[in-house]
């Protein structure tokens, strides 16, 4: 069996530090002399002290070792599992004054990235909560982006490792190597953070509003401040919204190096190009069936098509989920375009979801290398990814994870359709959820819609999805495994 004692002290910190941080929700409420301000107050002094005694009770003495592999493995599941658990507390302490059910969906599908929410009325609720919701999903962006580059690599999850030297090649030393990767993470993504928030306020957002939506721009979650999501805001919000979301989109990695001088690695990378290349693709062929089917006659017209397509693709495919316009109305090829792009994903080590880049590449390039064995039977060909031979290993890994992603797809979405659901209600809430989008399909969670009239079962079911989505399925199913509670 494995030592827990590290991985619980670290989760019982984050608790704690998860708790410290409702304290500026709390000042939000207090200025604006809302009541909701006890809410956060008992919510952070449950989670500050539960945290420090769980921690206090499991610190290991000095010069311990560090995590092996299969607490690695734990703490990166548990994390996911249970701050979801203490961030739900101020949705049911304070306002909206949520179910359990409610307040766990919603923090889950904060701190996971994912952008569906339950709650409507947006344009009315405290400021502390709508900051609070903010504040979850910037936690989950840089945390995701930390694990993915840190962690997943290491553990060879879903193909992760073909980026292990970019990772500075944590395995046997994860937590000091973690500790640097964080560090220079997070200076990039604050201050990509701060970038947004002084473009969106000189798009005329307010500065809290700025604040929030930079928050969720920028850990592509797609929270918003209004049932109207970005669509309440100026048309030119659009266009700043879609920069930073791409921004975040790429590789943090790159980033890093983009911020120390290096400009040359990330316009090379392979994953980028094709990423770019979807986004644009996906774009132009909306964009074409639009004026198709609604042409427009003068140049304004085209512009508004043009800003809505490119918007809302990009808040798709890279999983962030704000919407300006409802495109499930544009027509059938849209909304199945859509459901499509949400499958893609961004880029690896970025703070996006789903399926991811890189995969499609890795599985188009092993495809490639049959074909041709089949074609010319006594060559060698292997296949290759970003000028490198391509490992069978890391082959049979993405094989598995897209064997996985689409049965745990298959395997949601008729549990939906158990409970009752249409359809397309079933597929694209599996998809959103599994995939981290936000919205699904449909009358009911379209992007006209949220996820509020699902019953109970549906949203911890959803949840659920959420969950194994954000640790990239594997990350989650070892922990099922006979093998893995062996050693």
């Amino acid at each position: 069996m494995p030592d827990l004692r590290s991985a619980i002290h670290l989760i019982g910190l984050l608790v704690a530090a998860l708790g410290l941080s409702m304290l500026a929700p709390m000042a939000a409420d207090l200025i604006d002399g809302d009541a909701n301000w006890r809410g956060f107050g008992v919510s952070a002094f449950l989670c500050a002290v539960t945290g420090g005694l769980i921690a206090a009770a499991s610190k290991t003495p000095r010069g311990a070792r560090g995590l092996s592999i299969q607490e690695t493995f734990l703490l990166t599941s548990l994390c996911w599992l249970l701050l979801p658990v203490f961030g739900a507390l101020p949705f049911m302490f304070g306002a909206p004054g949520a179910t359990v059910t409610d307040a766990f969906f919603e923090a889950m599908s904060g701190l996971t990235t994912t952008g569906s929410t339950v709650f409507s009325g947006l344009d009315h609720m405290p400021r502390g909560t709508l900051l609070w919701r903010g504040m979850l999903q910037w936690f989950g962006g840089v945390g995701i982006v930390v694990v993915a580059m840190a962690f997943l690599p290491a553990l060879r999850v879903g193909g992760m490792q073909v980026f292990r030297s970019e990772a500075f090649d944590t395995f046997g030393k994860i937590l000091p190597r973690a500790g640097e990767i964080a560090i220079s993470i997070s200076w990039v993504y604050a201050g990509l953070t701060l970038t947004c928030i002084l473009a969106y306020a000189a798009c005329g957002m307010s500065l809290f509003d700025a604040v929030v939506h930079a928050m969720t721009s920028i850990s592509t979650g797609g929270f918003a401040n209004y049932d109207a999501s970005l669509g309440h805001f100026p048309p030119q919000v659009e266009y700043v919204s879609s920069v930073f979301m791409l921004l975040a989109s790429l590789p943090f990695v790159r980033l890093v190096q983009l911020a120390s001088g290096e400009a040359r690695p990330i316009f090379r990378d392979e994953q980028v190009r094709a990423f770019l290349l979807a986004i644009f693709a996906f774009a132009l062929a909306i964009l074409a069936f639009r004026m198709v089917t609604d042409p427009v006659p003068h140049a304004a017209g085209f512009e508004q098509h043009l800003r809505e397509t490119l918007f809302n693709t990009v808040s798709i495919i890279t999983g962030t989920g704000y919407a300006s316009e409802n495109y499930v109305s544009w027509g059938s090829f849209p909304a199945a375009a859509f459901f499509l792009m949400g499958l893609v994903g961004g880029c690896a080590g970025s703070t996006c979801c789903s399926v991811k880049i890189f995969r499609y590449q890795i599985v188009a390039a092993a495809v490639w290398s049959q074909i041709q064995r089949i074609h010319s039977p006594h060559g060698v060909f292997a296949p290759r990814f970003a000028g490198h031979a391509v490992d069978e290993d890391v082959i049979s890994s993405v094989m598995g994870f897209l064997f996985m992603f689409f049965l745990t797809l298959a395997v949601l979405s008729v549990a939906m359709g158990m409970l009752g659901y249409d359809t397309v209600t079933a597929i694209s809430g599996a998809a959103t959820a599994l995939g981290n989008i936000g919205p699904g399909l449909g009358d009911i969670i379209g992007p006209a819609g949220n996820f509020a009239p699902l019953s109970d079962a549906a949203k911890w079911l959803l949840a659920l999805g959420m969950l194994l989505g954000r640790l990239e399925l594997m990350g989650v199913y070892v922990l099922l495994t006979l093998s893995f509670w062996r050693g």
